[in-house]
Order: C-alpha cells, then structure tokens, then sequence
C-alpha cells in the first residue's frame, strides 16, 4: 500500500537525497563560483551565506505553511522555487554578478527551509503506525544523504567545465534534481500534522517548552553541531586551493565528508535504542574533537579527507541524537512550532558561520579556523554531562518522553 510505513518512509529518503544532491553540489562550487567572481577573495562565501540566510528567513514561514496546508504542499513549494533558483544563479554566474548570485542562493534557501523537515516528517509517520520506530525512521531519512553525497561532488566535477563559465553547468543541472523532487513530492501520503493534537492536550506557549532541559539542549546540539560542521566545511575548498589541492581532490574530500554525515544513519538510530540519546551525542562531540587533532595535524590529502570524515559523522551522531532528543520535549499540538523554531536556530548559526568561514581562513588560516571550532564543541560536551547527570544517560533508550 502506497501509504505503508516502507514506502513512505522510501520516498522520504529519495526525497532527502535529492535535497542534499542540490545542498553538496552547492557546498563544492558556490565558495569556488563567489572567488572568482569577487572583487576580493574575503566575499568568496558569501553565495555560501546567501544560501544559509535563506533557510533562517524561511524556516518560520516554511513551517506556517506546513502547519497550514500540510508537509506535501510545503515540499511541492520548496521543489519549485529550487528550479527557479537555480536557473537564477546559472544566469548570475554567467554575467559574472556576485549579488545576482547571492540572491539565486538566497532563493535556493527557501527549498532547504522545507526539506530540513524530512527528518521530522520520517518521525510523524512511524508515530502513526509504529512509535517504537521513530528514531530508526528518522536516523534512515537522514542517511538519503548518502546518495547526495556522492552525486552531488561527482556532478560539480563533471559538470564544473561543462559551459563556457565555469560552475555554471553545475546550477543548471540542478533543475533537473529539483523537478524530480517535484515529482516524488506528489506521491507522499503523510499523516496531517495536526495527527493526535487533541489527545496530546492543549498547546503551551513556545517560552514555556523551551524551559525544558531536553528540550533548549537538544536544539543546542543541532544548531551548534550544523555550525561547527558548516565551519569547517564551507572554508575546506578553499583551504585546499590555498594548499595547491587540485579541485578534484576537494570535490572527493566533501564526497567523503558527506558519506560520513549519512552512513552511519544506517546504525544511529538502532545505537540511540540502545543505549541513549546523550552517549551517542557525547561520540559525536568527541568525533570532532579528533577531526580538529587531524585538521591541525597537517594539510596533506589524506588529513582533510580524514578530518572532513570524522567531522561528517561526528555531525550525524550530534544531528540525529538533537533531533531524536527534541521529538520527545512537544506535544503533538506543539510540534510544526517548536521544529520551525529549531530549524530557524540550526539556520542562524549556520549564516554564522558561513559567513565568517571565508574571511577567518584568509586572515587566519586553516589552522586557527579550527581551533575556534574548540571551544563551541567542549562546550557541547559539557552540557551533555550536565544533562547526563541531571535526567539519566539511557534517556532515548527506550523512547521516554520527557515533555510535560
């Protein structure tokens, strides 16, 4: 049956892929398109920026229009802008407009404002037909990833050259991504969101859930460890282009970056059944920790892609555990409001960061970038053992609730 567990949750993760197709491809070439056509390397990520500001602007309105008119509705909006701004930024690159650019990946934020919600849209269909798959569900939404990971790098690299301006080919292949998004979008048939409002009592105030431990530490995670990752992530083409790395080398550096972010979904979410949200956050933490070691190690070949891997599934434990963590602070009446609000937290430290990266790596270099990193990860390790101590490690373990 089309609206079976398996098939929604398949469709889900096609959905992801080409989510995150589009967000790779983007990741390898819009520092790489804003150098060089910026009239100073310090703007370089700033289409990076563009496309992170997106997401925060949209990600309240992204998650009325869900609440709204449903998941589907929002996908179908969010597939349609991404060819509209992909056209606009192939079009911006070719008459060499860095503005022009940055508004393209400004409207391209609008997509990733709605499918950051997959994850959450995985967690309302196993909570209609299987509560005590949730955090599996949301863990193999997550690694759809995987295949974007891969495509995503191997279509920059391929498509790069493919016009007389370089990069623009690759924007204009992402039409194509986006419309078969559009397409797959028309197929969900996901449970309404309102599902189980009224048996979950009434709404509280958005002030009063985030007065929940759980709950402000679990939007923490996911908005600290996204910007953490996005930090080091966005100024990695670059750095490598500063090292004399051909751009092949840095297209397979974020291919394997991107692996590590989602293959492990294929085990956190049986690892967070088993032993807990916190001790699964906490190995994420600690992942980055050693990402940083090998970034300040050196800049051969083999220390980015080691470090960008570790930094990848260092982010997926951090990522899923947050999001797990986070579905059990709401009630069902609660939840397009507190996940719009987490999402719109993840964006605005990701411009953070995405901002910064660029002009931090060209004043400072590659390895004080990564020292900065530092503090924001203990900080995290921190408060999980604050945490730890305060509610139990086994909290996720066997799907307690931990909303009022």
């Amino acid at each position: 049956m089309l609206s079976s567990l398996r098939s929604q949750l398949t469709l889900l993760t096609c959905l992801q892929a080409l989510l995150f197709t589009n967000n790779t491809s983007l990741i390898v070439v819009n520092g790489l398109a804003g150098l060089a056509i910026a009239d100073t390397k310090l703007l370089a990520t700033l289409p990076v920026t563009g496309y992170v500001l997106g997401g925060a602007i949209w990600a309240m309105p992204a998650a009325a229009v869900m609440n709204r008119w449903g998941r589907r509705t929002g996908y179908t909006i969010g597939s349609i802008v991404a060819v509209i701004g992909a056209l606009l930024a192939w079009f911006a690159l070719s008459q060499k407009s860095l503005p022009l650019l940055c508004f393209a990946t400004f409207v391209l934020g609008l997509y990733n404002a709605f499918g950051a919600s997959l994850r959450f849209a995985a967690a309302d269909v196993a909570d209609s037909q299987r509560p005590s798959f949730k955090a599996r569900a949301i863990s193999l939404v997550v690694t759809g990833g995987i295949a974007g990971g891969v495509i995503g790098p191997e279509l920059a690299k391929w498509s790069s050259g493919a016009l007389p301006t370089r990069f623009a080919g690759t924007y204009l292949t992402l039409v194509g991504f986006a419309l078969a998004s559009l397409l797959l979008v028309q197929l969900l048939r996901l449970p309404s969101v309102h599902a189980g409002a009224a048996a979950g009592g009434p709404a509280r105030p958005l002030r009063e859930i985030l007065r929940q431990p759980a709950c402000w530490f679990a939007i923490m995670t996911a908005a600290l460890g996204y910007g953490i990752m996005n930090l080091l992530m966005v100024a990695t083409p670059l750095a490598m282009q500063v090292c004399r790395h051909p751009f092949s080398s840095a297209a397979m550096v974020i291919e394997w970056h991107v692996i590590g972010m989602f293959a492990p979904g294929l085990l956190t979410g049986a690892l967070i059944a088993r032993f807990g949200v916190l001790p699964i956050i906490v190995t994420g933490g600690l992942l980055m920790l050693a990402c940083v070691s090998i970034a300040l190690s050196g800049v051969d070949l083999m220390q980015f892609l080691s470090a960008l891997f570790l930094l990848g599934v260092g982010w997926n434990f951090m990522y899923t555990g947050g999001t797990t963590l986070l579905t059990t602070t709401y009630r069902p009446s609660e939840k397009i409001r507190v996940q719009g609000f987490t999402d719109l937290c993840i964006f605005s430290v990701m411009v953070t960061s995405s901002a910064s990266s660029g002009a931090l790596l060209f004043v400072n270099g590659w390895s004080v970038l990564n020292m900065l990193a530092l503090p924001f990860v203990l900080l995290l390790l921190g408060t999980a053992l604050w945490l730890g101590g305060r509610v139990g490690w086994g909290l996720g373990r066997v799907g307690r609730r931990v909303a009022a």
